[in-house]
């Protein structure tokens, strides 16, 4: 019987999530929600072929990507508004969202964690806008600048893990939500093991580098307002 691993690239799937789902409301209960509908549908479509009466049975595992919130402190360049990145609306939804996953069955978390590259920078429009005299000194504010956070450790777990999982013939169906080209040379590893790579990229252009190495494209959650209403 195939078993099938299912890798979610978090950011990118909440990120994506409001454009697919114009009904969504921001909170860890609906995100949750849309996970479990997502990993649902994938399993749906797949066992249109196998025929098995519950198709919770071809489930490997199901492991969710993302990175552990910034915990630091700063003041915006401008305004000098204090900013306490751990109390963020974002931070507490994140761990929300975590702790509800790790709760989950067959649901693993694989964290990494988010680094500080550079304190505020100018951004690369705001600086264009300057140059062209669409803007001048005299109009910069807070919302022209950005803080240098970046995830470290992310993509590396993902694709160690769909390396991992084809070479312990732990699966033979790689599910892999995301839009990331990065994930290459995991695809292609896959394949040669004999897996097959289905894509979900949610409703959005995949890159000729990506397409090339997958075996179809399913979108789990159907776009617009279809299924369920996430509220």
């Amino acid at each position: 019987m195939p078993k099938i691993s299912i890798h979610i690239d978090g950011g990118y799937f909440l990120k994506r999530l409001p454009d697919v789902r114009p009904d969504f409301e921001k909170t860890v209960d609906n995100a949750v929600k849309a996970i479990i509908w997502t990993i649902s549908g994938h399993l749906k479509n797949i066992n249109k072929i196998h025929n098995l009466k519950n198709e919770r049975a071809l489930l490997y595992r199901v492991f969710y990507y993302d990175a552990r919130p910034f915990e630091g402190q700063t003041h915006k360049p401008i305004s000098k508004k204090f900013i306490d990145f751990n109390k963020s609306d974002e931070a507490i939804f994140r761990r929300g969202l975590f702790e509800r996953l790790r709760k989950e069955p067959n649901v693993a978390l694989r964290l990494g964690k988010v680094h500080l590259e550079s304190k505020w920078s100018f951004t690369q429009n705001a600086s264009d806008d300057l140059r062209r005299f669409k803007i001048d000194l005299s109009e910069i504010d807070d919302k022209h600048f950005k803080f240098g956070l970046k995830q470290k450790g992310v993509d590396m777990r993902l694709g160690l893990d769909i390396a991992s999982v084809v070479l312990k013939k732990q699966a033979n169906i790689i599910v892999l939500l995301t839009g990331d080209s990065d994930f290459v040379p995991a695809s292609k590893l896959a394949r040669r093991e004999g897996a097959q790579i289905i894509l979900d990229p949610m409703h959005r252009n995949v890159s000729d580098d990506l397409f090339e190495h997958i075996d179809g494209l399913h979108n789990g959650l159907g776009k617009g307002r279809k299924g369920p209403r996430i509220t």
